[in-house]
Order: structure tokens, then C-alpha cells, then sequence
């Protein structure tokens, strides 16, 4: 079964997954790229709380929370250990160092989970990448390098005071010597067909020449050789590169090119059909990111294109295989995963998303995916909201809104103006105007106002229905008030009330927003591709 968490991935590494249990790890770890990187080595006093970790925003930062962190890595001793001392030293009390503190017992952890034959891959900025890779060395052991990736994701990205940043950098290491690692090709370059394929046979079929010398000197493969057409040659300086025997075989298959002239050298044909392509380099040029009309596009900001996660998942697993991404955020590895028939295991410390894949992978198989996969750490009864809402408020609202298909409204820093989510739907056609369903959610004590204060917010917005989400039961007075609301008219003549109250025991229970039904109404999220339209895509460029 495929297990997707909600909580800290070091807690759920730590108590969930089990040693040498996973083939294949891709993690992307969150990183202040929106920020000017200097602020990255900014000191701290140490003693500011650790901020709560929100959507959409990288929070490392030197506090009293990565301090710890950083002083239980010291304190474990080891390679890990000494690496943490010498950044310490290096980088002092700074965000990058807390950066560091928090990746290096998440590193340990996900190589003890995973196979003897296993491989990681570490997502990065090169603003890091150098830290990463001797931390990673520090973890896995320096022979354990296997490659640093460069992917070109961006064509172009000026700067008029220094060298366009239009890359990423991914570090692949092993758990050992023995590891899964399928060889992918690219087609060549169409340059590169016609200066190197430039022969043709009588049935059209391109091949090129290759030499038939011997590298190293081979005494035992110096014979004069005597081909169908009668001209006997005689061997390069090294002797041919393969037996008599195997020469007669390729003569007699019509696979050698003999010279115009007596006195030149036979050569091998090489056919362009059996030719496998350009083996994948380190440098990948030809995935490009998602741009801002890319069917693959979910609004989600560090989004990956699904062709790079489909690559890593091709070469270093097989059907079957587990695949792990520890910060899965919109779920691309997941995606590549389950399209590629390989086993995923993702977590998340947001609800965000949770949400965010689960809308996924409904949009592109269909709700029989519910069935297999399982969530888990979110919270199951109304005691476990309780303790959610308590301790991550900001989280709970998120868990509330995902349970009728909203988001959370994007908002500045201020006031929220009453509004804590959103819902979007069509009830004129895909083509009609978009309606919203604006969202309230309060964990503590509820009171009428809070049906009022939601109608003003109701009215102000245009919005077609107002929904208030409690933890705590309404009292007679707050249901009463909500009638006050009156009906929202759909073009299809059913009748919904404009302000509705729904609790958190309720919804646990299966009850819904009052709306206009119908395929494809919730317009919410932006909808991932069917299946079968990516399968068509992958078509497209052999047809």
C-alpha cells in the first residue's frame, strides 16, 4: 500500500519507516531562493522560537530549535559530527548553518531506511550544493558520490551584474557498490545525424563508418583478411578489432564497407536503427521547467516538470520499487512514481500538501486511486482536531478547508479581512463565470457574530455562498442567523443556502458544502492531466 504522511519527516522517518526498506530517495528540500542569499549567513542571538513552518515559505533560520538540533548531531559523534563542527566554525550562528543542522539527521536517517542497493538524489541550489555534497559525503562516505547533475532549467535569465543562474544542481549517491542504475539514451541532434549518418544503403537505411582498428596491440588478431569481394586487406597496425570468424559473420551479413581503393581500409557499418542514442550525461539541457502555460502547471511555486522526476525514478528503480520524497510538497515524484508502476511512500508537513496530491492523483486516475493509497497523521476524530488546532493553528485551518475542497485565501501580512479560504466552482459550463464559496474557520468558542461578521464578508466579496468551519458545535442563536442568509439560485433551478455552518465533527462524517453539483464544478485547484491524455503526450513526438 502507498502511504502518504502529513507531519515532520524526521519524526516520521524516525518512527514509521523501516531500515533497508526503500529503493529509491528524491528529496527537494526547502530553500530561501526567493530571497537574496546573503540573508542566508545573516547571525541570529540564538534565542528567538522556531517560527511555525507555513505554505509556500522556506523558514530556516538559526534559532533555539536548530541550536539543539545542531549540538544532538555534534553530540552523536562520527563523520556527521565532525563535518557539523567544521561548519560551525565556518559559518557560526547563521542560517545556513541551521540549514545544514536541520538536513544532517534527515540524511542519516534516509540512508539507514534506505536498500544495500539503494540510491539518493539531493535537490539543490548551487547556492548550497557545496555545503550539501561534503555533508552528504559525511553521511554516505565519500566513495558513495556517483554524479552531480546540472539541470538547465531555465533558457535564459539575465543579470546585467553578473552570470545568468539558470540551474539546479542534483547529488546522486549510493548506500553501496551495487546499486540500481538503468542506462536512458537521447535521440541525436539532427546536426549530428547528417555529419555522422551521412551514408545510405540501396534500401535506404542511413549507417556510418567506423573504424575496424584495434586499440591496444593484438598480435593474435593480425591476419590478412579476405572479404566477399575478393581483395584480400591487410591489418591496421594493431591488428582488427575482432576475430576472423566474427569478421566473416559481419562480411557475409553485408555490415562492412569496402574502400573505393585497393590499398584502403575496410570499415564497419553502423546502422542508425540499431543505434540506441546519446547515453544521459550529467548536464540535462532537454527538460525545461514549467512554464506558465504548461498543462502540468498546479500554481504550486518550486513545482518540478514531471519528465525530471520520471528520469531519476527510470534509472535508479525498477516496477515495483519503492520510492520515497520526504518533502513531496505538490507531489511530482509521487505522480512519476505511480505512472511508472513503482511503489511511494511521501511526506509533508503541510496540509497544503496533502491536499495538493490528493487533488492530484483523483484528477489524473480518477477517485479509485482513494483506494490505494492510505494518509496518514491527519487527524481522524474530533479530539485529534482539537489537539491540531491547539498546537499548529495555522495547519488546522488548512486541514479544515482541504475537507471540503478549498484553499486557504492568499493573504498579506495584516488582517485577513474574514476570509480564511476558498472555493471556486462553475454551474454555467466550463466556459460560464467562475463562482466562489468564501470559508471561515474558527477553532475556539463560537458566537452569532461570527455568522454576521461572515454575511458582511459574503456581501463585500460578491461571493455566491459564505461557510463557516467550527470545531466547536453552533448554538441555536448562530443557526438561526445563518438563515437569515437566504438561497443562492443556481442556472440549473436547485436551491443552496448562501451562509451554511458545517463543524468538524461533521465533516468527519462525510457532510459537505451545500452547492451546485455536477461534473467538474470545483475549479479550486488547478486540474492535473488524465492518465490517458499523458500516456497520448508521450506519443506525440514518435508519431
Amino acid at each position: 500500500m502507498n502511504r502518504l504522511y502529513y507531519g515532520d519527516n524526521l519524526t516520521v522517518l524516525r518512527e514509521a519507516i523501516a531500515s533497508q526498506s526503500v529503493d529509491l530517495v528524491y528529496l527537494d528540500p526547502p530553500f530561501k531562493s526567493n530571497q537574496d542569499y546573503n540573508v542566508l549567513f545573516a547571525t541570529h542571538d540564538g534565542a528567538k522560537a522556531a517560527a511555525q513552518i507555513q505554505a509556500f515559505e522556506d523558514t530556516w533560520e538559526w534559532n533555539e530549535e536548530s541550536a539543539r538540533t545542531c549540538q544532538e548531531v555534534i553530540e552523536g559523534g562520527g563523520d556527521v559530527a565532525d563535518a557539523m563542527l567544521a561548519f560551525k566554525a565556518l559559518l557560526g550562528d547563521s542560517d545556513m548553518m541551521a540549514y545544514l543542522a536541520m538536513m544532517a539527521p534527515r540524511l542519516v536517517e534516509l540512508r539507514r531506511v534506505l536498500k544495500a542497493t539503494g540510491s539518493l538524489y539531493l535537490h539543490c541550489d548551487p547556492t548550497a550544493s557545496h555545503y550539501l555534497k561534503l555533508l552528504m559525503d559525511s553521511v554516505f562516505g565519500a566513495e558513495r558520490f556517483v554524479s552531480e547533475i546540472i539541470w538547465k532549467r531555465y533558457g535564459a535569465h539575465g543579470n546585467s551584474k553578473n552570470y545568468g543562474a539558470v540551474h539546479d544542481v542534483i547529488l546522486f549517491y549510493t548506500k553501496s557498490g551495487q546499486f540500481t542504475f538503468n542506462r536512458h539514451f537521447q535521440p541525436y541532434e539532427q546536426r549530428y545525424l547528417e555529419q555522422r549518418f551521412r551514408f545510405r544503403d540501396s534500401d535506404g537505411r542511413r549507417w556510418a563508418e567506423q573504424n575496424l582498428n584495434n586499440p591496444a596491440r593484438r598480435p593474435n588478431l593480425t591476419y590478412a583478411f579476405t572479404a566477399r569481394n575478393g581483395v584480400t586487406y591487410q591489418p591496421p597496425a594493431n591488428g582488427w578489432k575482432f576475430t576472423l570468424e566474427r569478421m566473416t559473420e559481419l562480411d557475409t551479413a553485408g555490415r562492412l564497407h569496402y574502400p573505393q581503393r585497393r590499398t584502403g581500409r575496410l570499415r564497419l557499418k553502423n546502422y542508425l536503427d540499431e543505434m540506441p542514442g546519446v547515453p544521459i550525461s550529467d548536464v540535462w539541457t532537454d527538460i525545461t521547467t514549467i512554464g506558465g502555460t504548461s498543462p502540468e502547471r498546479l500554481g504550486y511555486p518550486t513545482q518540478k516538470p514531471e519528465g525530471l522526476l520520471e528520469r531519476i525514478v527510470n534509472a535508479s528503480s525498477n516496477d515495483g520499487d519503492i520510492v520515497l520524497d520526504p518533502f513531496c510538497g505538490c507531489g511530482t515524484t509521487i505522480a512519476a512514481a505511480q505512472t511508472l508502476k513503482r511503489r511511494w511512500i511521501g511526506i509533508d508537513i503541510t496540509y497544503l500538501a496533502i491536499n495538493l496530491i490528493r487533488q492530484r492523483l483523483r484528477d489524473r486516475y480518477g477517485p479509485e486511486i482513494d483506494q490505494m493509497y492510505e494518509v496518514i497523521g491527519q487527524p481522524t476524530t474530533v479530539q485529534d482536531a482539537a489537539a491540531l488546532a491547539a498546537e499548529k493553528p495555522y495547519q488546522f485551518q488548512w486541514w479544515a478547508a482541504s475537507l471540503v475542497g478549498g484553499r486557504l485565501a492568499e493573504q498579506k501580512k495584516g488582517a485577513d479581512r474574514g476570509i480564511d479560504g476558498r472555493l471556486f466552482f462553475h454551474d454555467e459550463g466550463p466556459k460560464g463565470k467562475t463562482k466562489q464559496i468564501v470559508l471561515s474557520v474558527k477553532a475556539g468558542h463560537v458566537k452569532p457574530e461570527f455568522v454576521r461578521e461572515l454575511r458582511g464578508v459574503l456581501e463585500r466579496e460578491e461571493a455566491a455562498i459564505g461557510v463557516l468551519l467550527t470545531l466547536h458545535p453552533p448554538t441555536p442563536a448562530m443557526r438561526k442567523e445563518a438563515t437569515h442568509g437566504g438561497f443562492y439560485q443556481s442556472p440549473w433551478g436547485s436551491s443552496h443556502p448562501r451562509l451554511q455552518i458545517l463543524t468538524v465533527g461533521e465533516l468527519l462524517e462525510g457532510k459537505r458544502i451545500d452547492y451546485p453539483a455536477g461534473q467538474q464544478t470545483n475549479r479550486t485547484f488547478r486540474r492535473a492531466r488524465r492518465h490517458a491524455e499523458v500516456e497520448h503526450s508521450r506519443l506525440l513526438p514518435e508519431l
